[in-house]
Order: C-alpha cells, then structure tokens, then sequence
C-alpha cells in the first residue's frame, strides 16, 4: 500500500487569538490532484501553509512524504505556490525560472519546457515588473514547476486566468500526476474546478465538512451541481462514505 503524500492528525491553529483551522483530520493520496475547495477566508491558505511547514500550529500533527512538515530534506521536493507572487520583477521570465531550476539542479531545457507550460514562451525575454497580473502568476507557476517536485502545493494558481488557460493549466496538472507520479494540491474558491479533481476536499470555517471524489458528493448530496452540492452540506451535513 502506498503512503500518503500528505497526512494530518487533529490539527489546530489559531491566528491572531481566532481559531482558524479546527480538529482537521485528512489524508492526501500520493499520484493525485486533490482540490482544497471552499469560499475565501475559510482557512484554505492557512491548511496549505501548514502542509508546507511555514505556519505555527497550536497542536496536531502533520505529516509530508513521510517527514514531519516543514523539515529540511522536503525543501527540494515539495514546491509551493503561494497567491502573492515570488518572483523577481527586474529580472525577465526566463532569467526567473533559470534561476529556480539551478537551484533545483535542472536544465535550461526544464526551464523553457516550464515557461512553455503556462503559455509565456512569447514573454519569456520580459521583464515580470511588466507583465499583466494574470502573467505575472503564470511566471510565478513556471517557477514552481520548473522543480519538478513530489508534492506540488498551489494556492489559487487560475484566479485571472482565461477560461482556456485554466482548463490547459488543469491538463498540465493531471499530465503531471500521470507522468511522474507526483501530487499535486491544489485549493480554489470556485467549485466548477473542484470537478476536474481526483479528489475533493471540501472546506468552511476552519473544517473539512466532505473529503471524496467529485462523483460521490454528488451522488451523496443528490445533486449534479458542486455549488449546490456545497449547499446542501451545509445546510444539512451528509455523513460521507
């Protein structure tokens, strides 16, 4: 049986004196693409930021291939994009990405294949001070692709993105998976993206109120929409099988 690329037991923060994350209990499967789904300010950021051991947590435990989050032989391994983007803005696109892939001993050829991917090959010799918001995000990705890391943690990575970019940048994510046997998390607010996920963690308030895959949530909730699927679990908790 193969281990799951992420673990969490009883985790808690709180942030500022508020409780933000409450009892959370889940389990990532290795070799999937997991969305973290729920409306803003429902503690998304604060889950994937203690995945990536960069948040102080009250008590829990929370487990990442095997180490404990946040330890240091992780650093090359996982690779995290978070919705503020960290990138250099006097250096162009690709001088950006063929910074991050020799730090992660990788080609130029990786790093062209990554610019590529997020659909800035046009813009590779720009500057990133002066790229649109949703290009200044798209070079950001690139970056985190270009590790081609285990565990791939991205936070709201299609926000300002064009509907065909998104759905390309959703293919790329399962190719991916399929490929090189890595997983990828992957959290947004909107819940037409929770059905191209293998896997569905559905969140509000701080919980984790249904962990399955798109089609049994439909199915336990009676209801083709996600949205109203999203609803009906909150209006009236279904026990998940």
């Amino acid at each position: 049986m193969i281990a799951p690329a992420v673990q969490i037991r009883k985790l808690v923060v709180y942030r500022g004196g508020a409780l933000v994350l409450d009892d959370i209990d889940l389990e990532v499967e290795s070799g999937t693409v997991t969305g973290l789904v729920g409306p803003s300010g429902g503690g998304k950021t604060t889950l994937l930021r203690s995945v990536v051991g960069v948040q102080k947590i009250k008590s829990g435990r929370v487990t990442v291939l095997g180490r404990p989050a946040g330890t240091a032989a992780l650093r090359r391994e996982v690779s995290y994009l978070t919705q503020s983007p960290s990138v250099y803005g006097d250096l162009t696109v690709e001088e950006n990405v063929r910074h991050f892939a020799a730090l992660h001993r990788k080609s130029k050829r990786d790093a062209a294949a990554a610019i590529e991917t997020v659909g800035l090959s046009a813009k590779s010799k720009q500057l990133v001070r002066k790229l649109s918001g949703g290009q200044h995000t798209r070079a950001n990705l690139a970056c985190a692709l270009v590790a081609k890391p285990r565990l791939l943690v991205l936070d709201e990575p299609t926000v300002g993105q064009d509907p065909l970019l998104r759905r390309e940048l959703w293919g790329h994510f399962h190719d991916l998976a399929r490929s090189t046997g890595a997983t990828i998390l992957v959290s947004s607010h909107v819940m037409d993206e929770a059905a191209r996920c293998d896997r569905i963690l559905l969140m509000r308030a701080g919980r984790i109120i249904a962990d399955d895959t798109p089609e049994m949530i439909r199915k336990t909730t009676r209801t083709d929409d996600l949205d109203e699927a999203f609803l009906r679990l909150i209006e009236a908790p279904v026990a998940m099988a």
